[in-house]
């Protein structure tokens, strides 16, 4: 049973790795990519909690609100730790616009279908202009109602990141986390200033996309791709002129974890726990859960990180933004 580690300033405690749910609904042949088969789904939570992996991440869009209920059911009497998300818009016709004065209403729909008085963690995802003070206090509110533990945001920039805290901050409650994508090969939250922010301000970091795709599973190269390769075609690691680069970094992670006697896609998320980070991969069966929580069972030397980010540094993007976030290992 790995250790837990605080959200942020919050009160909630997760374990430093996470499961990412996009893919799961609880019905067959549905859910992001394809979907999985509810046994597979519920052999992979199971094993994840085993493993001492206690945070499950939803969101209420996916499978129009299915995962949300399947997360639901399946945490039922478990030690689980939920964090779900929202956009404060519909992202599917009739689409429009919410207000911060919808949220009671927003978050009793997703209490309601994850079968929960209370959410651990409820995260405002951004999309388009959002008035992030008069959302944070209707966040604030839902905290001192009992029916959120602790407040996240996605998507966001440092700006935003330092607005939402500094409004949570006024109201005395803290900011728990800020979910973004960062992996190996987006290494975006170490110059675009969001990981300094986090150490500064005392925010987690959780790391969605951590295997970026899939490209750092260590199963992909130049002529065996993934199948869906036309929904990945836009994601940088899979492009025709990346595929070379990609593949002489999973040959670095094999190297490292060689040593360790862990596999590609363990050193990758190691490296992002390493950083202060709690990556959330995806999970679609038991051996691919317990496979991710071997992440949690070794550490890596302050050269092997050195070594992971020389390999990287081509897929670094707006390194000009800010001074880079230092390691901490």
């Amino acid at each position: 049973m790995s250790d837990t580690v605080p959200l942020g300033r919050s009160p909630v405690r997760v374990s430093p790795l996470g499961v990412g749910t996009m893919s799961w609904s609880g019905e067959e042949g549905r859910g992001a990519y394809g979907g999985t088969r509810p046994a597979d789904e519920e052999a992979a939570f199971r094993a994840s909690l085993a493993s001492g992996v206690t945070l499950f991440d939803t969101v209420d869009m996916y499978s129009r609100g299915k995962c949300e209920h399947w997360v639901g059911e399946l945490s039922r009497g478990t030690s689980a730790i939920i964090a779900t998300k929202f956009l404060p818009s519909r992202l599917v016709p009739p689409a429009f616009p919410y207000l911060p004065s919808h949220l009671p209403r927003l978050l009793n729909a997703a209490l309601a279908r994850l079968g929960r008085a209370s959410v651990d963690v409820y995260q405002l995802r951004a999309f388009g202009l959002v008035p992030i003070k008069a959302w944070m206090n209707r966040l604030a509110d839902a905290v001192e109602s009992g029916k959120v533990r602790a407040v996240g945001v996605s998507g966001f920039t440092e700006e935003k990141l330092r607005t939402a805290h500094a409004a949570l901050e006024a109201r005395g409650i803290p900011l728990a986390s800020i979910q973004n994508q960062y992996s190996l090969l987006d290494r975006s939250p170490e110059f675009d200033g969001i990981l300094n922010a986090c150490k500064e301000l005392g925010v987690t970091l959780i790391a969605f996309s951590p295997l970026a795709l899939g490209a750092l599973s260590g199963k992909y190269r130049p002529g065996h791709l993934p199948e869906d390769i036309l929904r990945r075609r836009m994601a940088g690691p899979f492009r025709a002129g990346r595929i070379a680069s990609t593949l002489r970094v999973t040959e670095k992670l094999a190297a490292i974890g060689e040593s360790h006697g862990k596999s590609v896609p363990q050193v990758a998320l190691r490296y992002l726990i390493e950083q202060g980070a709690v990556p959330i991969p995806g999970a679609k069966n038991e051996k691919q859960a317990r496979d991710n929580a071997g992440a949690l069972t070794f550490s890596l030397s302050s050269t092997e990180m050195k070594e992971l980010r020389e390999a990287t540094n081509s897929f670094v993007r707006n390194r000009t933004v800010s001074r880079p976030a230092a390691s901490v290992a």
